[in-house]
Order: C-alpha cells, then sequence, then structure tokens
C-alpha cells in the first residue's frame, strides 16, 4: 500500500522521543516500510526513519499583510506556524492525493478538519485525552452521507472511554514496542522512572513511594515544565534520588534494564503507558497508579498496581512487583505489547477503510492472546481496582 502518515509537529521523529506520539509515529512507519509499503512521513526537519520517505512540514514563520499584524487577537507566531504548514499539506493532498491511505498521527486539529477534503480514506489515531481544539474538529465534522468518513482508533479502551461523548467507538490498536532493542537486563538495586517532566506524569509521587519503599530512584526525560521542575522534583533531589537527564535509546535502555523496579506515578488518566511497556520488555517489573491505559498494559506478570494517588498503596506496589520473575515478566511483553501486533492492527484497518463494503473490521484488534481482562465491551472497563493495592 501507498501510505502517507501526518506526524505531529513539535518535535522531529527521532530517537531520543520527546513523548509517546513520536515513538509511536517512529516505530510504525518503520514497521509499515519493512512490511513492503510505500510509507511517506510528513513530519518536522530532522526526522529520519530507514526505509521511509520523509517530507519536512514547512514551519517557516506565518507572513502576513501590514494589516494582520495589527490584528490585536492574532494567536502567537508558533500556533500560526503550526496552522500554516497543516493547511498547506492538507490542501495540497486534497488536490493531488496518491495514497491508499491517509493516517493523522497528530494531535493538531486542522488535519482532521480537512479529513473530508481527501479522495483517499483518512484515519486519526487518538493519542491523548479531550483537548478543545481536537474536541471542536472532531464534534464538528460531517460524515453524513460520505463515501469516505474519517476513521477512527485509540490505542486504548481507558482513552476511547474518555471520548465517548463525540465519538463513536473507535477501533482499539493498542501500541507496541521493539521487544528486540527494549532487550532484557539483569535488574539491580535502584528504581527508575522514566517519562516527560510534568505535573500529569507526577515523578515526585513517585520519588515518595521509591523512599518508603527504601529503594534508590533514577529519574529520566525531557524537562518540559520548568515551574514544576523547580518546585517539586529539583528540591527532592540527593539522598537516593538521582536525575539523569534526557537520555539517548541506549543509555535509557540500560537504565531501565538496570532497575529492580520501574515506577509509574500519573497524575491523569494515562493514554496507554509506553513507558511501562518497555520496563517489562526489559524485564523490569512495573509498580503504577491503576489509571488509564496502564491498567490494561500491566498484567499481574508485569507488576502491581495501587490504588490512583495513593503513595502508600504505590509503595506496596513496589514491594509486590520487586519480588516478580524477570524473565517471566520479560515473556509477558514479548506476548502482549510487540510491535508486530500494532502493527498488523494497523494493516487490518487500512484494508478495512480502503474497501469498506466488504471487509468488516472488528471493534478490537488486540494482538492475538492479550486478555481482555474479563472486559465483555472492550471499551466499557470494568471499574472494579480487584487486586489493585490499596483498592
Amino acid at each position: 500500500m501507498r501510505i502517507a502518515l501526518i506526524a505531529h509537529h513539535t518535535a522531529p521523529i527521532a530517537p531520543p522521543f520527546v513523548g509517546g506520539v513520536e515513538s509511536h509515529t517512529w516505530y510504525l512507519a518503520r514497521w509499515l516500510a519493512e512490511r513492503g509499503h510505500a510509507v511517506t512521513l510528513f513530519a518536522m526537519e530532522g526526522t529520519e526513519i530507514p526505509g521511509v520517505e520523509v517530507v519536512p512540514l514547512v514551519m517557516n514563520e506565518a507572513v502576513f499583510s501590514e494589516h494582520g499584524r495589527r490584528d490585536v487577537a492574532s494567536r502567537p507566531g508558533p500556533f500560526l506556524s503550526a496552522h500554516h504548514a497543516y493547511l498547506g499539506l492538507m490542501t495540497q493532498l486534497a488536490r493531488s492525493c496518491s495514497y491508499d491511505v491517509v493516517h493523522i498521527n497528530t494531535l493538531h486539529y486542522l488535519p482532521v478538519s480537512m479529513a473530508s477534503t481527501l479522495a483517499a480514506p483518512a484515519l486519526l489515531t487518538l493519542h491523548c485525552p479531550p483537548t478543545p481544539w481536537l474536541e471542536s474538529a472532531l464534534a464538528l465534522r460531517d460524515d453524513t452521507g460520505a463515501d469516505r468518513p474519517l476513521h477512527i482508533s485509540a490505542v486504548s479502551s481507558a482513552l476511547a472511554e474518555q471520548w465517548s461523548h463525540i465519538v463513536d467507538r473507535p477501533t482499539i490498536v493498542r501500541n507496541g514496542i521493539d521487544t528486540q532493542h527494549w532487550c532484557f537486563g539483569e535488574g539491580g538495586t535502584y528504581a527508575a522512572w522514566a517519562g516527560r517532566i510534568v505535573p500529569e506524569k507526577a515523578p515526585h509521587l513517585a520519588i515518595e513511594a521509591a523512599r518508603a519503599a527504601g529503594l534508590p530512584i533514577r529519574l529520566a526525560g525531557p524537562i518540559f515544565d520548568e515551574p514544576y521542575w523547580e518546585q517539586y522534583v529539583r528540591p527532592l533531589l540527593g539522598a537516593g534520588v538521582a536525575y539523569e537527564g534526557h537520555l539517548g535509546h541506549e543509555e535509557l535502555v540500560r537504565l531501565v534494564g538496570g532497575a529492580r523496579v520501574a515506577i509509574q506515578s500519573p497524575d491523569w488518566e494515562e493514554p496507554f503507558g509506553l513507558a511501562a511497556a518497555e520496563a517489562m520488555s526489559c524485564g523490569t517489573p512495573v509498580a503504577a497508579f491503576a489509571r488509564g491505559g496502564l491498567r490494561e498494559v500491566i498484567g499481574p506478570r508485569g507488576g502491581a498496581l495501587a490504588a490512583p494517588g495513593d503513595g502508600a498503596a504505590l509503595a506496596r506496589a513496589i514491594a509486590i512487583a520487586s519480588r516478580l520473575d524477570r524473565r517471566d515478566v520479560r515473556a509477558y511483553a514479548l506476548e502482549h505489547v510487540g510491535l508486530d501486533g500494532m502493527g498488523r492492527g494497523f494493516e487490518r484497518v487500512y484494508e478495512a477503510i480502503r474497501e469498506p463494503r466488504t471487509f468488516r473490521l472488528p471493534a478490537s484488534l488486540w494482538p492475538a492472546g492479550v486478555p481482555l481482562d474479563g472486559m465483555a465491551d472492550p471499551y466499557g472497563l470494568d471499574e472494579q481496582l480487584e487486586g489493585v493495592v490499596g483498592a
């Protein structure tokens, strides 16, 4: 197939990734290219993926007339640059689109708003909880009578539930990771936390739980929110707490694979939980708050869950997870969170939206062998926290 992928615009799609959307896009594009598909990725300059044609998003500063520059209601420059970049791309694709499928992997509203102008079928993958701009674009889309309405997928059932007021039962295709790259590690004597340094990821809660559990902790990831870092995280450094910086891929694998346990401490409904999947692939069990997609990613063989926001329960979950057999944790990851499951799931979606009259798509494309944890309805998460520490 000829597949166009539209990436998010805030960073190049290249390791070390600044977030899950970038990681998802990079690995999916590479996997599709290795399968023999012709993949074109529209992304920021600096993006490089083996076998993938990269077309840079034109993020030049927007040029306005003298009157336009005087508009007191004008949005800041970066907003307008992104708006113009996606407007130019979607206008170009509407005029001439030689692709079989256009896959929208950005959080920006404009590709969603203009998807109906394309001759090719379009797929949007939801990666984040509702935001005003994307909510508006989805709420106002008009699929009435369309031969090829915008198809929508989500990376977890938990995320699909958050969008259920606007999106009617999106197809679930879970994220996948490169289990060869995230290789087995022998573990060690410290806890690891990896992710963006932002309030919703709440690394300060991981630090407090690790200390309560009697483990030193090492943190890694880009600092996206300086005020949060200065007020909540930096004062906790020292006395067994170290910040390693925004590590490269190989360094991060060594850090996570060398940990006794990985901690995930979200203060929001985590859309999926890539860092947890990566840790389990290294054989490192995960202790996490039972929020959002983490409830679907971490099974009893992969770690232990704690009641959301309960630091004492998270400390107990750390102790439970630390006792798990690392090789069994790795085996669980190989069965449940590999790239093949994600890639084949999207292949099935592409085939379905290319031939909607002849190809019926199931509501959930979970990788083979992945249990639905008792969910009769793949979008209706079981609200009972049975087996969760502190519940």
